[in-house]
């Protein structure tokens, strides 16, 4: 007891608390330091180490020396009766406050700001409803076990660390959407709020879903720290948060735990089936997710940012690495496959421009067919089987059965990668109400994509439901960005006979040149006005040019010319797909009639398809 009693008064303890507060103080600065300073890793170790030892050391000369007012002396030099080692006690006090109170305003920055606390205990969650095990429909409110992942931020500025984050976070979503009892929003709308500083409530709101996944990354050479945490949107509680600390090559392995822990705090039971399923979902390759979302980046600039062939050019260089590194990902082949069937597409615009031969043409196809059966390979579940299925067997052009395949792949709604060719092939010759069910159900996956809203409001209108149509491409117009609704908001106007909004529409939006076209040949058309159709005709807009040619004839009535188009589209080896799109955006029936197409009208005969189309919406100069 004495000993301990000696301790006390010359102070050792309350020197031992200031080391401990104020070493840890300065590994904060070191981390945050090495990042911004690109110092390499062992420095903070380095660091470490010094303090380590000098623990020790610091206690030694507490014990053994005393500070005097003649400075600092001997312990065994100086007389009890002269000793000030209360008042140094004092001063240390004073100075153990002052330092536990940074590193208290530290602390909480750091964990509840910056990052999650990963000793911060769990809030309870809400009581449980019934559970969802389907996605709900747009109207309805979100469901229980609902889930975004937004993008994690990139808190170091290496090259390629904000790909890093994005990649760690899409494989988190992808393990999560696995799983039947969640809802998880899509890729697409989930990662809409990159870079945005939005409420939380307010996101949750957007994309309907009651919880929201956020974190962050930070990378200094081989170490890494990621921070996650679960909040529910409701009250902004966190049901669940961690930190890692680890070095990158571990980043497979933190991303599983993060994503199972996030499924226990939702209250999902994981059996190994459900393990396995979230493991074998993402590419399990840090350098091939960080390549893939390098892809998705000039994939998605391709798509009204830059020259689009370039830009899916620049894309498969990626996916082809990723497909390198990883030959099962099904999503690259996906991606892979869209800079082929463009290149197609655009032969067929251009009448086939000269950069493009017939072997050159039979290459494109050959590959285009090669990604979705290796997609069909590789698919992760038998949701996203039979989507594939359904693009392969439409690419092919064996449409025998295509009827049924697009019954199956409809039957139950799918948040994972879509089909390029579900919306056209179901308008054309599927069951419209089915298909409306359908773009219901996934809209609440992607909420935040404006394809989705145009998906759901386009098969509104080809369903006669024009009410439902029009507010849904309104409520897509506010929530997303793109252009693609207001032509569903249009086309349901139009069906409704509301022609001043339509020209208020076409007002407010202040379209460019080509938007503006279309819209007013639509108006036209719809009208029965020959004489603007006439003045309208000479000017095509750009990127639509053989679909519209024989969209804008269609629409006037002149059958001679739409055939003439068509014939002209049937002799190509991918016009019968460009066929389908004509047919989908004309939404007129049979825009020309079968023999003038004798290509096009033995795929439809041989697979028993029904013809002529649905025609939502009577054109007065259409009489066929």
């Amino acid at each position: 007891m004495s000993f301990i009693k000696e301790l006390r008064r010359r102070n050792v303890f309350r020197v031992a608390v200031a080391y401990v507060i104020t070493a840890w103080l300065l590994l904060q600065v070191v981390d945050i330091l090495l990042p911004m300073l690109t110092l390499p890793e062992w420095v903070g170790r380095f660091v470490l180490l010094l303090l380590l030892i000098g623990f020790p050391l610091a206690m030694l000369l507490a014990w053994a020396y005393e500070l005097t007012p003649d400075g600092i002396k001997k312990e065994s030099e100086v007389d009890r009766s002269e000793s000030i080692t209360s008042t140094t006690a004092q001063k240390l006090n004073v100075g153990i406050m002052v330092a536990m109170a940074i590193a208290l305003v530290w602390f909480a920055f750091d964990k509840f700001i910056a990052g999650p606390d990963e000793t911060a205990p769990a809030v309870a969650a809400a009581p449980p409803v019934a559970e969802t095990t389907t996605p709900q429909t747009a109207s309805s409110l979100p469901a229980e076990k609902s889930i975004a992942v937004l993008p994690f931020v990139a808190m170091s500025s290496g090259p390629d660390d904000e790909y890093f984050a994005d990649g760690l976070t899409e494989e988190i979503l992808n393990s999560l959407a696995q799983l039947p009892q969640l809802l998880v929003t899509a890729r697409t709308s989930a990662f809409s709020f990159k870079g945005q500083d939005v409420p939380i409530q307010s996101i949750a709101e957007t994309l309907g879903v009651r919880h929201v996944v956020e974190g962050s990354v930070r990378r200094s050479g081989e170490r890494l720290r990621v921070t996650a945490q679960l909040i529910r949107a409701a009250d902004g509680f966190h049901l669940w948060s961690e930190t890692y600390d680890s070095v990158a090559t571990d980043a497979i392995a933190v991303q599983e735990n993060i994503a199972e822990k996030i499924a226990y705090a939702m209250d999902v039971v994981l059996d190994e089936d459900s393990r396995a399923a979230m493991r074998e979902s993402g590419l399990r390759d840090v350098e091939a997710f960080v390549a893939y979302q390098k892809g998705m980046d000039y994939y998605a600039r391709a798509h009204g940012q830059m020259d689009q062939l370039e830009g899916l050019r620049l894309a498969n260089e990626y996916f082809d690495e990723v497909i390198e590194r990883v030959p099962d990902y099904a999503p690259a082949y996906i991606g892979h496959s869209d800079y082929f069937v463009h290149r197609l597409l655009d032969s067929v615009y251009n009448d086939q421009p000269e950069d493009i031969d017939q072997q050159l043409m039979a290459d494109y196809i050959a590959a285009a067919r090669s990604d979705w059966e290796a997609a069909v390979r590789y698919a992760r579940n038998a949701d996203e089987r039979r989507l594939f299925e359904l693009n392969l067997q439409f690419i092919r052009g064996d449409w025998r059965g295509l009827n049924g395949a697009l019954a199956s792949a409809i039957a139950k709604a799918h948040c994972g990668p879509g089909s390029s060719w579900l919306s056209n092939i179901a308008l054309a010759f599927g069951d419209t109400r089915a298909y409306q069910e359908y773009t219901e159900t996934t809209l609440a996956c992607d909420r935040g994509s404006n394809i989705a809203w145009f998906d759901a409001s386009r098969a509104a209108f080809w369903n006669g439901d024009f009410e439902q149509g029009a507010r849904w491409a309104r409520e897509g117009a506010d929530l997303t960005e793109g252009r693609w609704v207001y032509t569903a908001l249009m086309r349901n106007l139009l069906a409704m006979g509301d022609y001043e909004g339509a020209e208020q529409l076409i007002k407010a939006i202040a379209p460019g040149r080509n938007e503006g076209l279309m819209f007013r040949s639509i108006v036209a058309a719809s009208r029965g006005d020959e004489e603007a159709l006439k003045n309208l005709r000479v000017k095509r807009p750009e990127g639509m040019r053989a679909v519209w040619q024989v969209v804008e004839p269609s629409w006037s009535g002149n059958l001679e010319e739409a055939n003439r188009i068509a014939a002209r589209m049937d002799q190509h080896p991918f016009g019968p797909i460009t066929m389908i799109i004509a047919i989908s955006w004309c939404g007129c029936g049979a825009p020309w009639t079968l023999d003038a197409t004798p290509n096009f009208a033995a795929l439809i005969e041989n697979a028993g398809l029904p013809w002529p189309p649905p025609e939502p919406m009577k054109y007065p100069l259409k009489t066929w």
